[in-house]
């Protein structure tokens, strides 16, 4: 089974990925965390303007996901923390994969920006190909699981713990 977890960058994929990953990873079969910024780094595409170009995105994507498909094949399960910018992409998944789960994590902009630099260093045209600034991100409008990660929200402990109750009706 594949769980998707995806949202703009710091909404807190990561975080509520890891907590997670521990939960599952209690089972008898095994369970991995993929991080789409460790994949970049892994495949050696993370330098520059390219790889976060619209292409660079898709590349990444799209080796996230056969990669997916590869652990899915051998019946690992996966916890994958990922932007997700291509609604196709998330397509192929739910036709692909074995069991796919896709959660769709948000907050205001004013809370991203708090929490990340890079939304501020773009709207000054310091970087560039930036999802949420100047890459359009289209949020999924099918999603199995939504959670709200701004101020007063539940913590990564608990969202983990009700995305990992859905995990556990579709084992």
């Amino acid at each position: 089974m594949i769980v998707w977890l995806i949202g703009l960058s710091g909404v807190g994929k990561s975080t509520i990925g890891k907590e997670l990953y521990k939960l599952w990873k209690t089972e008898s079969k095994p369970t991995v965390i993929i991080d789409g910024d460790e994949m970049r780094k892994i495949f050696k595409h993370n330098i520059g303007d390219d790889p976060y170009s619209i292409e660079g995105r898709k590349i990444n994507a799209d080796r996230i996901s056969n990669l997916c498909l590869w652990l899915d094949k051998q019946e690992i399960n996966v916890v994958c923390c990922i932007l997700s910018v291509f609604k196709e992409s998330r397509k192929w998944n739910r036709d692909n994969y074995s069991k796919y789960i896709e959660v769709y994590l948000y907050a205001s902009e004013n809370i991203l920006c708090n929490r990340r630099a890079l939304y501020d260093q773009a709207k000054k045209g310091l970087i560039k190909n930036v999802v949420g600034v100047d890459i359009k991100f289209d949020p999924p409008s099918d999603s199995d699981l939504s959670f709200n990660t701004g101020l007063n929200c539940e913590s990564p402990k608990i969202i983990a713990d009700k995305i990992y109750q859905k995990v556990q009706k579709f084992s």
